[in-house]
């Protein structure tokens, strides 16, 4: 017998049937952010192609040099620049070298370097404004004084100056290009986290105790990720034009190693009697660069809110 509690109960509910359960329509699937972010990035087909793009030249990179049955070093005087063939596809130099080996050859270096001068310059820059933003004051005016007085002096100079110290290779590329190229990332980490250090969710975690180095990384970093991982893509490409500049004027990498500044330079003195020589090393890196700048600019609507 159902007492008068379970009698208002009844009287007041209806049990659901068994094939009416589970019937709620779900009007849009639960996303993460950064599934959210990826859907958003397919539907620029610019910024997808880029990618596409830059995958597929990093695989020929790793690949075709450890294929091919040439080295980017040997030489063949019986067939100085040659034109494509099946032997050859791209040619050869006028040192008999295939042209092709070389170029993926470059490409190891040229994006290595790119992505490791991206990589650098992201760390110095974000550790940098980063704590000049959060700590404010005298710190701030003394860190953004020290900034004003690298930016003023040319940053040609400073790799000139550092080729002739250290000579010619990749570290020294590297050490150059880094020297002055985060100081556009820190000024805009700065700015960022004086903004962000004045929201509410900055004042919780501070009352509740959160240091400040956790309050810095964990709560302020992470909330400018989006412009941060935009300005790294922009910068792989500046970085990859910066050392083919260097290479194409005498003073980048050292031979016999190859990058595409260096191919294009090796070319310049055939320009007029096998112009196609130096085709393929400038279309190389104006195509990467290309490739990048739309995937910098997927990023950036991608990591957007405000597009959504």
């Amino acid at each position: 017998m159902m007492t008068y509690t379970e009698q208002i109960e009844d009287s007041m509910f209806d049990k659901l049937e068994e094939s009416e359960k589970d019937t709620e329509f779900i009007a849009m699937e639960s996303k993460t952010y950064l599934k959210d972010a990826w859907d958003c990035f397919k539907k620029n087909r610019l910024a997808l192609a880029g990618l596409i793009f830059l995958l597929f030249m990093v695989v020929l990179a790793v690949m075709v040099p450890v294929l091919s049955p040439y080295t980017y070093d040997s030489q063949n005087l019986d067939v100085r620049n040659a034109l494509p063939s099946m032997a050859h596809p791209l040619g050869t130099d006028k040192l008999g070298r295939d042209i092709l080996v070389r170029l993926m050859f470059g490409a190891r270096i040229s994006l290595m370097v790119g992505f490791v001068a991206a990589f650098l310059n992201l760390i110095i820059g974000v550790v940098y404004g980063g704590v000049s933003g959060f700590m404010g004051g005298k710190t701030d005016m003394v860190m953004m004084r020290i900034i004003d007085c690298i930016y003023s002096i040319p940053s040609m100079l400073y790799v000139i100056l550092i080729m002739m110290v250290f000579g010619s290779n990749i570290g020294s590329v590297l050490l150059g290009i880094c020297v002055s190229s985060w100081i556009g990332m820190a000024r805009q980490v700065r700015t960022q986290v004086q903004t962000l250090k004045q929201q509410e969710f900055a004042l919780a975690a501070y009352v509740i105790g959160a240091g400040k180095l956790r309050i810095l990384f964990k709560h302020l970093i992470i909330n400018c990720m989006g412009p941060i991982i935009v300005s790294t893509t922009l910068m792989v490409p500046e970085a990859i034009f910066t050392e083919s500049f260097l290479a194409f004027i005498g003073i980048g990498i050292s031979l016999p190693q190859a990058s595409w500044g260096t191919l294009a330079s090796e070319a310049r003195s055939v320009i007029q009697s096998y112009p196609l020589q130096i085709v393929w090393p400038v279309l190389a890196i104006c195509l990467t660069v290309l490739s990048l700048n739309f995937i910098g600019d997927g990023l950036g609507e991608a990591l957007d809110p405000k597009n959504r």
